[in-house]
């Protein structure tokens, strides 16, 4: 489904990705796992076209590396991003309809609005309060139903866990889990390496703008460099 190669970044004089190669298959869930500042954000922002990026990103066999960020979304690219990005001054109801915003199929978009109030009940109690007034499990979970009414073929999500109550961590995981046995393929930023190795069919370590490492997830986490650098064993 996604096939990028020798993709670089730059934030002035610091190269933020060094030029990386990675493949996702339909129908999968790959974690990209790293420290801070290894450029795992960078690499979303760089798939949806929030940055400008130098190499070739190619979509469901399209080169999309000159395609604006806003035409990615209805190719089928959607992010939640990193601190969530809610509109706080917009009801739930309000960030769930942005969402859909560039969709025309109002029957199929009522069905995913109503697939996001199951998945997550929570949100479905919040409809009418404004998104700044939840907690921080909350506005996770309204920003991924939006990305969710995006309807994207490939789901960015980075930092799903970060800040959260280890409970509600797992019901987060556990979802994305559902929704890739539903057929929706996910690109995971995660610094919970065991809980995305977990759940991932395949992975790749980031470290300083460089793939250093890949495999399968259950395999990484046998990986005594990933064990001892990531999961603190």
């Amino acid at each position: 489904m996604l096939k990028v190669t020798n993709l670089k970044v730059k934030y002035g004089a610091i190269q933020g990705l060094k030029g990386i190669s990675f493949h996702i298959n339909k129908g999968e869930i790959v974690s990209l796992i790293g420290s801070n500042g290894a450029g795992k954000t960078t690499t979303l922002r760089a798939l949806s076209g929030i940055v400008e990026s130098q190499g070739e990103i190619v979509f469901k066999d399209k080169n999309i590396s000159t395609v604006p960020s806003h035409l990615r979304v209805t190719l089928g690219i959607a992010q939640s991003p990193e601190g969530r990005g809610i509109f706080p001054s917009m009801t739930v109801q309000e960030n769930l309809e942005l969402g859909s915003y560039s969709r025309s199929d109002k029957d199929q978009i009522a069905k995913d609005y109503e697939r996001c109030l199951q998945l997550f009940p929570r949100v479905k109690e919040r409809l009418w309060q404004l998104a700044g007034t939840l907690s921080g499990g909350e506005q996770q979970m309204v920003s991924i139903c939006r990305a969710i009414m995006c309807k994207p073929d490939l789901l960015l999500l980075d930092e799903p866990s970060l800040g959260l109550a280890p409970l509600i961590v797992s019901q987060i995981f556990e979802i994305v889990k559902q929704l890739n046995s539903e057929g929706m393929t996910i690109l995971l930023v995660e610094q919970n390496a065991k809980q995305s190795l977990m759940i991932s069919h395949r992975a790749y370590v980031l470290e300083t703008g460089l793939i250093t490492l890949e495999g399968a997830g259950s395999d990484l986490l046998k990986n005594d460099e990933v064990r001892r650098s990531y999961l603190g064993i």
